[in-house]
């Protein structure tokens, strides 16, 4: 595997550290990103830099991208200077972005017709994760080729999860971010009630977060809500984009789940009301502003 050039479409704030994270494993990176001053570490460290994705797809055997939303994949895939427009046969991409389902579908039907390997490999986590290798990842489609591919997940991922299926992946992504609405109201709606009735709420979370409905939320969120660091774990622009594929995936299977709609409407007025670069815990404020607190 180490004989193998990793292409690297995407170097955002987390997966800019899992590309540097190959580089420090001893493998050969070459990376693409529109802002090309946000490879600039990379370079640093041996890195080469395309300014296309035409180039760096012939120059690489295993490509990995990672963008911000589903337009952007169809971009980076489907473009006339895209992946799939200049990748010759065997190579493997692995598209790590959440997007649709139905995307990933797409990707895997294209590759497939040119000899091309592929695996949907969408993340959860960030940055202080990717940088202590910490990340999980929720592998979709095919055994022979994940294990083949395993040794760069391990680079870059603690928690691997493989599914049988090529669009797996994404629908695995999809029920995790439901867990994380769902996660996220609960603690704001629980330390409000403490406020309300007069409780500590940072004796509160103490006791929960080790018992029955404790979670990473719990202690990870909430002492930031403590010290109103609202400033982002993970941005609600993204959180927002998330939930808007997941809601179409729902509406596609006419399957309700009037909870998260409301979460969603919740995230939209938080947006409108303040600021969509905090982190997903800031919804504490617009809870505070329906209650007058």
């Amino acid at each position: 595997m180490k004989n193998k050039t990793i292409g690297w479409i995407g170097t955002g704030l987390m997966w800019e550290a899992m590309a540097y994270n190959l580089i420090q494993a001893w493998y050969s990176v070459n990376v693409y990103n529109r802002t090309e001053s946000k490879t600039h570490r990379l370079q640093e460290n041996w890195a080469k830099y395309f300014d296309n994705i035409a180039e760096l797809t012939k120059h690489s055997d295993i490509i990995f991208s990672i963008v911000w939303d589903p337009k952007s994949v169809e971009d980076v895939y489907f473009g006339k200077d895209g992946v799939l427009e200049n990748i010759s046969e065997w190579k493997t991409v692995i598209d790590m972005t959440t997007t649709k389902p139905s995307l990933a579908v797409k990707i895997y039907e294209e590759a497939k017709m040119l000899w091309v390997e592929v695996l949907d490999a969408p993340v959860s986590g960030w940055d202080m994760w990717a940088k202590a290798w910490t990340l999980a990842i929720m592998v979709g489609w095919e055994e022979s080729i994940f294990n083949t591919i395993l040794p760069l997940f391990e680079v870059m991922w603690e928690n691997i999860v493989l599914q049988w299926s090529a669009w797996a992946g994404q629908h695995t992504k999809c029920a995790n971010q439901i867990g994380i609405a769902w996660n996220t109201i609960g603690l704001c709606e629980a330390l409000l009630y403490s406020e309300k009735v007069g409780l500590d709420p940072e004796k509160v979370a103490q006791i929960i977060s080790n018992w029955a409905a404790g979670s990473w939320g719990w202690k990870n969120l909430a002492p930031r809500i403590f010290s109103w660091e609202l400033d982002t774990v993970f941005f609600i622009k993204h959180f927002k984009k998330d939930l808007k594929i997941v809601l179409g995936e729902c509406e596609n299977m006419n399957l309700s789940l009037p909870w998260l709609a409301t979460v969603n409407e919740l995230y939209k007025q938080m947006c409108a009301a303040w600021d969509e670069n905090l982190g997903t815990q800031a919804l504490i404020k617009i809870l505070r502003k329906m209650n007058n607190m």
